[in-house]
């Protein structure tokens, strides 16, 4: 059995996901957080990496709502992230991560200011910000992903089920 305690830290983060705080999560949120991410890294939306970031959006989207929006109703209510995020963590949260990893990689290119494949610890950080993350957990997050100077997509992708299961 799950705990209580678990579930209360899963429904903590779908702030980060409701991104217009509408009460529930839905393809638009997923788009909302792209613009955003664009507009933070003064990137065109019709860009590769803009294209690549609205795919890896959508990619997202749907692998949120194959495991979360148990009603099809395109809509996925806190209910059903909690639940749904709970089952899949419990079963395997590395693919949990694999979900995002197409929305992962596609941020982490924007971030990537120097083309070098990684992003530093401030753009993290700043993407993080866009995302709903709070200020100060978006510093040190940012911080404790950083090995080598560097964030890159080995580091983001488990960080992010990881993210799920730690208060913050």
């Amino acid at each position: 059995m799950v705990s209580s305690e678990y579930e209360r830290r899963i429904a903590a983060r779908f702030a980060t996901f409701d991104q217009d705080g509408n009460g529930y999560i839905d393809r638009e949120d997923f788009n909302v957080a792209a613009k955003a991410l664009l507009a933070e890294f003064d990137v065109a939306a019709r860009s590769d990496k803009g294209q690549a970031l609205y795919a890896g959006a959508e990619a997202f989207w749907q692998g949120m709502a194959g495991m979360a929006d148990r009603d099809g109703d395109q809509r996925i209510t806190r209910e059903e992230f909690v639940n749904g995020a709970v089952k899949r963590l419990r079963d395997n949260p590395d693919r949990f991560a694999e979900i995002a990893r197409p929305f992962l990689h596609a941020a982490l290119a924007i971030a990537d200011t120097d083309g070098d494949g990684a992003a530093t610890v401030e753009d993290t950080a700043r993407v993080l910000r866009i995302l709903g993350v709070g200020e100060d957990v978006a510093g040190a997050s940012a911080a404790v992903l950083d090995a080598d100077g560097r964030v890159g997509e080995s580091e983001i992708v488990p960080a992010f089920a990881r993210y799920f299961t730690v208060p913050e």
